[in-house]
């Protein structure tokens, strides 16, 4: 090999990893903004809230869309298109001052939710074997990491800038990997070709958009409302006639004979409900500890506060990636899932014992992030030694998909419990701590519950495809 192709097989996994790393700090840069939103965009609060579930809509449609054309048309170059829409998304609510140019450019951003699996997917390509597993790992945890440590960014540039600097700031950080990603990773050779299955990829977005639409509002407009209902009702058909189409169709958007394999279907299922489990530290954690001190539980931390005690947990995922990787080379992925699984039941577990000081948070976050870090590194590996090459970028996105899936139900049903399990203070209606003790509860049965499905992952070479073993060789021992 020359020294310049070292040069840039060296480059590609910090490159992909600092784009998704990009990507996933789109998550929560624009929560320190929530309660402010509706004074700066002069709307109301309810219109302000599609800023946040415009990016849900847009990533949950981009994701499966975007790996299918990743494999079909190229993965670099679906790359760069997708961290071109985060630049320009940033650019547009960056210029905003009202509520629907923040919309649209918050679409834009959720857009760009497809690299991390086309990162993955790259790396199964250019690598050496060796190297597959941990650089996977490593792409995988990116996601953690950057929603991790977007909050104190956030905060800290919320606090002593004008609020446009973080669109800004998004900007450029999109346009600097975008330069990076151009000159560092190369094109893979390994393209499926055919024909786009538009028709598949219409069924899906409305199954998909009338799903997360329902789960997410479902508080405000109520569950048993007729919106609601008609939105499941609508997802039910949606999906079911999509399914219908994808096995019958000749280049389906989803090849939905490769997703019901045991080990990828079981995967995708215990990353859905991996997925639940992991967003409750989000939504209990920051809470407490900004809650009044009056309330007799709460902390009352500043966001900032909050945020730098959130952020080592997005640093133990990157250390805890190796170590993945290892686990997965010599125990198998399998294995590696269902320890990072009962590491988060643990630490949800201890959170809702210690819950009373900051250092009691912080480790309970520490200990949640690493149950991750080693898990999501385990769930791209697994999904992988069971598909072929030219289906690695589809199947990864479905897998991340799944992912996003179990995270928007964990919203819904927590934000149904806090709204619950109250108590009243100075006139205010606030969450109680039994509520976020619930909370952590769930956390923990959930992930159980993802242990409990990854104990049935087949663990038989002899299920993965010859085109996988390569890498099964060098990411996993499925």
């Amino acid at each position: 090999m020359s020294a310049a192709p070292t040069v840039r097989a060296g480059a590609v996994v910090p490159v992909l990893a600092s784009a998704g790393i990009t990507v996933a700090l789109m998550q929560t840069l624009v929560i320190p903004l929530v309660p402010e939103l509706p004074k700066l965009l002069n709307a109301s609060a309810a219109g302000t809230a599609w800023a946040i579930t415009a990016t849900l809509l847009a990533a949950a449609v981009a994701t499966p869309i975007m790996g299918r054309l990743g494999d079909m048309y190229g993965k670099r170059r679906m790359l760069l298109i997708s961290i071109g829409m985060l630049v320009a998304g940033s650019v547009v609510a960056a210029l905003s001052s009202s509520l629907v140019p923040m919309i649209a450019g918050r679409a834009l951003q959720g857009m760009a939710a497809g690299v991390i699996p086309l990162g993955i997917s790259i790396m199964r390509d250019e690598l050496p074997p060796e190297k597959v597993g941990t650089a996977v790992a490593q792409m995988s945890a990116s996601l953690g990491v950057g929603g991790a440590l977007g909050l104190p960014l956030a905060a800290l540039l919320a606090e002593n800038f004008n609020w446009h600097t973080l669109f800004w700031l998004s900007a450029g950080l999109g346009v600097i990997v975008f330069g990076l990603v151009l000159r560092f990773v190369p094109e893979s050779s390994v393209r499926s070709g055919g024909r786009f299955d538009l028709l598949g990829g219409l069924g899906l977005s409305i199954g998909l958009i009338s799903l997360l639409l329902a789960i997410s509002q479902g508080a405000s407009w109520g569950w048993t409302g007729g919106r609601t209902l008609g939105l499941f009702a609508l997802a039910v058909v949606a999906l079911l006639a999509w399914g219908w189409w994808e096995r019958r169709t000749s280049e389906p958007l989803v090849d939905l004979r490769t997703t019901a394999r045991p080990q990828v279907l079981l995967t995708n299922l215990a990353s859905m409900v991996f997925g639940f489990a992991m967003f409750a530290m989000s939504l209990v954690l920051p809470q407490l500890l900004q809650m009044p001190k009056a309330t007799g539980f709460g902390l009352g931390q500043s966001m900032l506060a909050s945020g730098l005690v959130m952020g080592p947990s997005g640093l133990v995922m990157l250390i805890a990636a190796p170590f993945s990787a290892k686990i997965s080379r010599t125990r198998g992925p399998k294995v590696t899932l269902m320890l990072g699984a009962v590491v988060v039941a643990a630490g949800y577990a201890v959170g809702s014992v210690l819950m009373g000081s900051v250092w009691e948070l912080v480790l309970v976050s520490l200990l949640i992030g690493a149950g991750i870090g080693l898990a999501y590194g385990a769930m791209p590996a697994l999904i992988m030694a069971a598909v072929p090459v030219s289906e690695t970028a589809a199947a990864n996105s479905f897998n991340t998909l799944m992912r996003s899936i179990g995270t928007s139900v964990s919203s819904a049903v927590a934000g149904v419990i806090l709204a619950n399990l109250t108590i009243r203070l100075g006139g205010y209606t606030l969450p109680s701590q039994s509520g976020f003790r619930t909370v952590l509860l769930i956390g923990a049965g959930a992930a159980l519950a993802a242990l409990a499905i990854a104990s049935f992952i087949p663990t038989r070479r002899t299920e993965a495809p010859a085109a996988a073993v390569a890498v099964e060789s060098a990411a996993a021992e499925a």
